[in-house]
């Protein structure tokens, strides 16, 4: 399909444009629509209720991840705090060459 636009001035370039943008939103929404009406179908078939499937999926439902509280504080700057989870602070391992335990850096 090859639509001649090389005779078109600016304002009907522009009105052209805006209708192409109409359309492709139009568009976009009769496909989601589409989209939306299959998957209802095949969680039907299933006999699985949809709203679940997109539950499981968004993330609903799911526990939420709770912050750890610090176990771990540096001498220095008690503002620096960690879990004792996940990679060693800088001034976790800074106090362990030093000569330090772990022990004395607890909470």
């Amino acid at each position: 399909m090859s639509i001649d636009i090389s005779g078109l001035n600016a304002a009907e370039l522009k009105e052209l444009a805006v209708k192409i943008e109409k359309r492709a939103v139009a568009v976009e929404k009769e496909t989601l629509q589409k989209a939306l009406k299959e998957m209802r179908a095949i969680a039907d078939k299933l006999g699985v209720a949809f709203e679940d499937v997109i539950a499981m999926h968004s993330g609903k439902g799911k526990k939420a991840a709770t912050k750890s509280a610090a176990k771990y504080a540096n001498p220095d700057d008690p503002t620096q705090t960690w879990t004792g989870r996940g990679r060693k602070p800088a001034w976790v391992k800074t106090a362990l060459e030093a000569g330090k335990s772990i022990d004395d850096l607890t909470i």
